[in-house]
């Protein structure tokens, strides 16, 4: 039996587009020979450079909601081992996004008692001594694909062993079966390119930010 294709897939649990296109990617797993393994990145520290440049709202949500989950979830991964991320991200994403709690305390200490994680972990809300391994995770994924993306990144290993890496693809709702396999198979295809850059087409619907 072939080993499964390692997945990178960067998340920061406050990203709405994340989101969905991390359940896209499960719905992958089913279907393809693919194992997925997560990794943290921060919509904090990526925006920190340009806060000035950002709208109100925007900064506002950087600096008052974002830092707080992805501290409790680097502590986890440092204390608990990076296994925990997958379950913890679904609980949180569960609550964050689809039941439209927003990145609470009160919805990260659910989250965290959900997947059988101390409550412990909460005290890294305001501050964390394990913010050099955030940024290094953060940096880690960011640096595959340039500073202008956010979150997701993707990256799975090349048909000459090097890594192809990738922002998103943005996706909503999240496909399903082979609808899913098709879309994975096709952004495989066209990240493979050498000079592939970039591709986009408009939509009219995008996934709701007013919970966070």
């Amino acid at each position: 039996m072939s080993e499964k294709t390692p997945v990178d897939f960067w998340f920061d649990p406050l990203c709405p587009w994340a989101w969905m296109t991390s359940r896209w990617v499960l719905e992958v797993e089913k279907v393809r020979d693919i194992e997925v393994r997560w990794h943290l990145m921060s919509l904090a520290v990526l925006n920190e450079p340009k806060l000035d440049e950002l709208p109100e709202e925007y900064r506002e949500l950087l600096e008052t909601k974002a830092w707080g989950p992805v501290r409790v979830v680097i502590a986890a991964q440092q204390e608990h081992g990076a296994e925990v991320l997958g379950d913890l991200y679904t609980a949180l994403g569960t609550r964050f996004h689809n039941q439209g709690e927003g990145p609470t305390k009160e919805a990260v200490a659910a989250a965290l008692d959900e997947v059988g994680l101390p409550a412990s972990l909460l005290d890294h809300w305001d501050s964390t001594p394990y913010e050099a391994e955030l940024r290094a995770s953060h940096k880690e994924g960011i640096e595959k694909v340039g500073q202008d993306v956010g979150t997701p990144v993707i990256a799975v290993p090349g048909a000459d062993g090097e890594q192809i890496a990738f922002f998103g693809p943005v996706v909503t709702p999240a496909p399903k079966g082979e609808e899913a396999a098709k879309l994975w198979d096709g952004t495989l295809l066209v990240a493979s390119v050498p000079g592939f850059y970039e591709i986009k087409r408009s939509r009219s619907q995008g996934p709701d930010f007013s919970n966070l």
